[in-house]
């Protein structure tokens, strides 16, 4: 394998600040020096041992390859940024992991599981970070949108794609699976329903849960978010 390729990949990798496609990696050459993707998949091995005992590891997601920092020296990582952690409420992440696993699903539907209505912003809030979007209509009167995961989802959590994600049959509570996606789930909201609708059935209404805590700001939902994008590159 010719030392220059991995040189140059690498330095893409750590310059692009997103994952990198084997497909986009192509297209850094011109069409007459163009290496194939069996090249380019055995420089990528390349790059992946060449990190075997660095602070950083070359993963694959769904969007492609991307340089991040190892997940076991997080803790000192994180201290780079004054930013806490993006803490989701437990109506979010029934929500969210509802979708993830009975996609694609109506907002109705996800109401008759969970046993109460949901909240607008919850929707909102992963439609707006991209977790989430509208893959067409149910076909029955009022035709209501029918929502499903999205690459960025499966970027964020580390997957290359839903056939990772833990078996629902294994997940008895939602702290499981929330440790399984690496989301932090407050502790104020630990005596609300699991994503199966248990113990909701005496709320109506539409819930009034904040999507983040302690002061639902979504600035700083989103610099948090933006730390922790940059600590996986780096």
């Amino acid at each position: 394998m010719e030392a220059g390729l991995v040189q140059i990949l690498e330095g893409a990798l750590l310059a692009a600040g997103e994952p990198l496609s084997v497909q986009r990696m192509a297209l850094l050459f011109e069409e007459n020096e163009r290496p194939s993707k069996d090249d380019i998949r055995a420089a990528i091995k390349l790059v992946e041992e060449r990190c075997g005992d660095r602070g950083y590891e070359l993963v694959q997601v769904a969007s492609g390859y991307r340089f991040q920092v190892r997940q076991d020296l997080a803790a000192w990582v994180g201290r780079l940024w004054q930013e806490r952690p993006a803490r989701y409420s437990r109506a979010l992440m029934e929500t969210l992991s509802l979708i993830a696993y009975r996609q694609p699903i109506t907002r109705g539907e996800i109401e008759e599981i969970r046993g109460v209505a949901v909240s607008t912003n919850i929707i909102k809030t992963l439609l707006e970070r991209e977790w989430v979007r509208v893959v067409g209509h149910r076909d029955v009167p009022g035709r209501p949108a029918m929502y499903a995961t999205t690459r960025q989802f499966l970027d964020y959590f580390n997957l290359k794609s839903l056939d990772q994600l833990p078996p629902l049959a294994e997940i008895k509570e939602l702290d499981n699976l929330s440790g399984e996606l690496a989301l932090e789930v407050p502790e104020q909201a630990s005596d609300a329903a699991a994503p199966d609708g248990e113990g909701e059935a005496s709320q109506s209404g539409t819930e009034t849960e904040d999507t983040e805590t302690p002061d639902d700001d979504q600035s700083a939902l989103e610099d948090a978010d933006d730390a922790q994008q940059d600590s996986r590159q780096d």
